[in-house]
């Protein structure tokens, strides 16, 4: 995971953060909190008996997710961050109102669609190779550029996005950077998507 790209509201500016140079690894969301009602929309609770956090989102007045980390993260602008590490996961969220010009008829795959056009836009090229895989009820889709331009040592970059369907109508983009190893990596993934839960109205309310 060599850089971390998020892509922000309206302006679609872009930042680069350097991490790993195992796998040049770049990961997509959007801003978090750009379509949801501010700050309140993500809450992060550690809880140091579990040794874990505890993240909830709510998406509408009937639409809210959860899901749990290891260890301690605390909120950030661009998403979460652990404290004992240097690992981000950014969280976005895309409604299907946004996809309604993606031909795909699944809309996780329509997302992934949509963030691979935002990329080739914004890298001015196509991507050289493109991966799209089902787990743990997500879609991950990656991409990958070479360029003698690009900000990494190898010259490549791979973006990768878990992409999940909440609803028919909204989909959770969860980007990791800046795990240790690729290893590392795939377990916290595999733990998070494992973890997620998506909940009604009763649970919203809390």
């Amino acid at each position: 995971m060599a850089s971390m790209m998020w892509r922000g509201a309206g302006t679609r500016a872009i930042v680069l953060v350097a991490g790993l140079a195992v796998a040049p690894m770049v990961h997509a969301a959007n801003d978090p909190l750009d379509r949801i009602d501010g700050t309140e929309a993500i809450q992060a609770r550690f809880d140091a008996a579990a040794h874990q956090t505890q993240v909830s989102g709510k998406v509408a007045s009937d639409l809210c997710y959860s899901f749990a980390l290891p260890e301690e993260w605390r909120l950030t602008e661009a998403g979460l961050k652990a404290v004992a590490s240097n690992a981000h996961l950014s969280i976005g969220l895309r409604s299907a109102e946004e996809l309604r010009d993606m031909p795909q008829p699944d809309l996780a795959i329509r997302d992934a669609a949509a963030l691979q056009r935002d990329y080739e836009e914004l890298l001015g090229q196509p991507a050289q190779s493109v991966s799209l895989s089902s787990e743990a009820g997500a879609t991950r889709w990656s991409a990958t550029w070479i360029d003698v331009n690009l900000p990494t040592t190898s010259r490549a970059m791979t973006v990768e996005t878990l992409i999940v369907p909440l609803s028919s109508e909204w989909v959770l983009e969860l980007s990791l950077s800046g795990v240790e190893s690729r290893e590392a990596y795939e377990a916290l993934a595999w733990r998070l998507l494992a973890r997620l839960k998506v909940e009604g109205r009763a649970a919203c309310r809390n």
